[in-house]
């Protein structure tokens, strides 16, 4: 089932790249106590989330901390590593984006927000979507209806809904 306005996040970890390699950071620390804008991507380097989704976010980033939210995450199923190469090819770090890892998938498939296209290589990513989660509660959640795009789920339209 898809998580959906009203539903918990579930319980778990995604990972970034420390000064010691791959670190676990728990869902608790990002989510409770705070406002976050979270959006999720098929995956980095792809040309949408390039192109489109992260810089969407990067454009309204001040706007949307000015409506009150703590932090804008982007999460994919990649490695950490990939992330952090991404992170600073897009310049989402100048941004104050912070990219994370859900390197299994598991988050991704705890939220009902996978899919898979084997003849890519895609196998339980993570669908295009954008979130507003208050405390760790989904408070506005949207799915991008059509492949290659970013409209339902960009950063103007998360910004809207603030």
């Amino acid at each position: 089932m898809t998580i959906s306005a009203g539903d918990k996040l579930p319980e778990g970890a995604l990972m970034k790249l420390g000064e010691a390699g791959p670190e676990p950071v728990a869902l608790d620390s990002i989510f409770k106590g705070r406002k976050v804008a979270l959006f999720g991507v098929p995956g980095a380097f792809t040309s949408t989330c390039s192109a489109a989704h992260v810089p969407s976010f990067m454009r309204n980033a001040d706007a949307i901390r000015a409506k009150g939210v703590d932090d804008i995450v982007c999460m994919s199923v990649n490695d950490p590593w990939v992330m952090q190469a991404w992170e600073a090819d897009t310049g989402a770090d100048k941004a104050g984006i912070t990219m994370l890892s859900d390197p299994d998938g598991a988050l991704t498939l705890a939220m009902g927000l996978d899919f898979s296209a084997a003849p890519v290589g895609f196998i339980n990513r993570t669908r295009r979507f954008a979130a507003i989660v208050d405390d760790g509660v989904v408070t506005w959640i949207q799915e991008e209806e059509e492949r290659g795009v970013c409209d339902l789920t960009a950063g103007e339209t998360l910004l809207g809904h603030l």
